[in-house]
């Protein structure tokens, strides 16, 4: 019988009975400024959303188990404008590594990470490799818009501004559709934005500028341009992509 639970909400017995056999998924996310009109809290009220839409939709086929969100992330390009709650780049990785151990001695086998925060992207996936590494585990981590890309890009979340972006029109439409009472109007305009190559998010190198965050005022393109009919679009897209990932990677477990 499959289901979906909260872990915090169960029983050490509950939860013995049936790690071994039930996929846990984690979401993590980040405290940290989104411009002058989205809360700091935008990427954990998102991720933690997608995550129990897509684990009760994967329930139908799977049993899921999903993890205490965790609201901090690796944000420390952010702390120049407030706001912020940050770890360093070796803490973060630490403490998602030692509490996914944990699940992994409490008898999970199978784990799967789901970041809502650029900031987490590479280490949560440093964590994964480490820890199958070093314990007999399936585990999974990646970011919602990597595994929802092509369905977003169907849906024209990439034109005319930065997919994920941050704090734009993306994350500003599924902010006013997740939390309208939390959008500070009126909204920043920027011209000549752009839009982001429909291929995928990952340029053949990557490339940081010091003080860069600072020079485009901690937001990467136009927020006005969003609307909460594009955010529950994107949202509905998303949590189909996250689902189907669930019970893919839970068919192809391996321990």
């Amino acid at each position: 019988m499959t289901e979906c639970r909260l872990l915090e909400e169960l029983t050490r017995t509950e939860s013995r009975t049936a790690a071994e056999k039930t996929l846990v998924v984690w979401p993590v996310g980040a405290i940290e400024q989104h411009g002058p009109h989205l809360p700091v809290g935008t990427d954990t009220f998102t991720i933690e959303f997608l995550t129990r839409q897509a684990a009760e939709k994967a329930s139908s086929e799977i049993s899921v188990h999903i993890a205490p969100t965790l609201p901090f992330g690796s944000s420390h390009h952010h702390l120049p404008f407030g706001g912020t709650m940050s770890l360093t780049t070796q803490t973060y990785y630490r403490i998602v590594y030692e509490l996914a151990e944990s699940l992994i001695v409490c008898g999970y086998r199978k784990i799967f990470v789901l970041n809502g925060h650029g900031g987490n992207h590479e280490l949560v996936q440093l964590v994964a490799r480490d820890l199958a590494l070093n314990y007999p585990v399936s585990i999974a981590a990646a970011s919602y818009w990597t595994i929802a890309w092509d369905a977003l890009v169907e849906l024209n979340a990439h034109n005319d501004c930065r997919l994920p972006g941050h704090a734009g029109k993306f994350e500003t439409s599924v902010m006013m559709a997740l939390r309208p009472d939390l959008i500070h109007e009126p909204r920043p305009h920027r011209d000549h934005t752009g839009s982001t190559d429909p291929r995928g998010s990952v340029r053949p190198y990557r490339a940081e500028h010091h003080g860069s965050w600072q020079a485009i005022d901690g937001f990467t393109d136009s927020p006005d341009r969003g609307t909460s009919e594009l955010g529950r679009r994107w949202l509905d897209a998303t949590v189909d992509a996250l689902a189907k990932a669930m019970v893919e990677f839970d068919s192809q477990a391996t321990v």
